[in-house]
């Protein structure tokens, strides 16, 4: 049977979805490389540790601090909900997200402590369930990311490089469960089982997952070159920590270069949050608004 010219016509007009649907149902190409970075902040709930845990703030009260300064965003730290390390209730988190809404804020993380570096097996299993809930919490709450430790080793039984197998057996399982809610694992390094660069590069790219990320915590890089060492985990970092403080070799904390800090995160085009941590004694507030001025000068 001869093809009508309304057959031809509608088959015409459906082949460029035909034709495209290999592009379409994939991941899209990446885009070119913007020339200038687009950065969003955000201030991590540890700032205000004494104030969350006694009570004389709550996270209502850090959210319309951070949209009153300017910020963007607010990391909710797990062990600031009553309920940890059990999970909130819907309502609570569904609150949050709502207070969020309103002011105009991304929550752009959650984290929960962890040790995966102990021999003892039930405990890192507890730990690696801790962590599945809590993907599900961070989920919930529209997180895109959530902060894991390593733990601190005290074992004296085993090698460093047999512990680094539990560790990154242990990730690739977290990752998974990163996978199942789209939420990134995101490893903090923090000075307590991986102190370099190479280390935490090394663990990355043994997990080699695309839900394991790193929060560059630039301030947990004790080394004599503390800002060689930022540098070079820069490319791999999802998210930052900017903190007043930087280690030299023997961890002894010096104030931080912020300018410096921004013009690596400026020079690597990077797209995403850079969240702010004051652990100095004094006005917290004026401390942490003070300092994304400064970082925000160089952009």
């Amino acid at each position: 049977m001869k093809k009508t010219r309304r057959d031809f016509l509608q088959n015409m007009a459906l082949a460029p979805l035909i034709l495209g649907t290999g592009k379409l149902m994939a991941f899209p190409n990446k885009l070119e490389t913007q020339k200038n970075s687009r950065v969003q902040y955000s201030v991590n709930a540890y700032s205000f540790n004494t104030m969350l845990r006694s009570g004389e703030m709550t996270f209502f009260d850090m959210m319309e601090f951070a949209a009153y300064i300017g910020l963007d965003a607010v990391d909710l730290t797990g062990y600031y909900f009553s309920s940890y390390p059990q999970k909130p209730s819907n309502e609570t988190l569904f609150t949050l997200k709502r207070k969020a809404l309103e002011l105009g804020l991304d929550i752009a993380w959650t984290g929960v402590r962890n040790d995966f570096v102990t021999p003892n097996i039930e405990n890192r299993n507890s730990d690696k369930a801790l962590i599945k809930d809590w993907l599900e919490v961070s989920s919930k709450l529209g997180a895109s990311i959530m902060r894991v430790f390593t733990g601190r080793n005290k074992s004296e039984e085993f090698s460093k490089e047999e512990i680094k197998e539990w560790l990154v057996s242990e990730y690739k399982a977290c990752a998974q469960y990163g996978a199942e809610n789209g939420v990134i694992v995101g490893l903090q390094n923090h000075d307590e089982f991986l102190f370099t660069s190479d280390e935490v590069i090394d663990i990355i790219k043994r997990v080699n997952s695309d839900w394991f990320g790193l929060i560059l915590d630039c301030g947990s890089l004790p080394s004599d070159d503390p800002y060689a060492e930022i540098e070079k985990l820069a490319p791999y970092a999802n998210y930052y920590f900017v903190k007043e403080h930087v280690k030299t070799k023997d961890s002894t904390k010096i104030n931080a270069d912020i300018k410096r800090i921004a013009t690596i995160i400026k020079d690597q085009n990077y797209k995403g949050y850079v969240s702010f941590e004051s652990l100095k004694e004094g006005d917290t507030k004026a401390i942490l608004k003070d300092m994304l001025q400064t970082f925000q000068s160089v952009f």
